[in-house]
């Protein structure tokens, strides 16, 4: 299971827009260049990021993007589910009137992937953006 490119850049784009700050704007074609991301691509993931309420744009020669809130607000967890979907690993989770399979009522291996499911949103939920600004590398070793 992999995590895809809109959700590994998208994270990547909002801890820049953390540590840049929430004053000014910046724009995408700056992110894109420092993060070494192709620009259309980062142009289609902030229309979703803007849609959900998790960046502000600004129009004009200083226009750009900045977070809708301080990094202490925005949870990782919220950034993967918009990019990403829901974190369903198979797709019985998703199934909610068991036409999935002909083993829903017995499945002996469906708990495994509902554990998965809840230990990724479990740490994705514990982590924000300013946990990853500030040497997250501590925090996620104490989740």
């Amino acid at each position: 299971m992999r995590l895809s490119s809109r959700g590994h850049y998208g994270l990547r784009a909002m801890v820049y827009l953390a540590k840049s700050g929430l004053t000014k704007p910046i724009p995408l074609r700056q992110i894109a260049k420092d993060e070494h991301i192709p620009e259309p691509f980062l142009e289609q993931i902030f229309v979703d990021l803007r849609k959900a309420g998790l960046v502000k744009s600004v129009r004009g020669a200083k226009g750009g993007y900045r977070l809708a809130n301080e990094p202490e607000k925005v949870i990782v967890g919220d950034i993967v589910r918009v990019l990403e979907g829901s974190m369903n690993i198979i797709d019985c989770l998703e199934d909610e009137d068991g036409n999935c399979c002909n083993k829903t009522e017995d499945c002996s291996t469906k708990m495994v992937w509902e554990k998965v499911r809840e230990s990724m949103a479990s740490v994705l939920d514990a982590l924000n953006l300013a946990d990853l600004t500030i040497g997250g590398k501590a925090m996620i070793d104490s989740l």
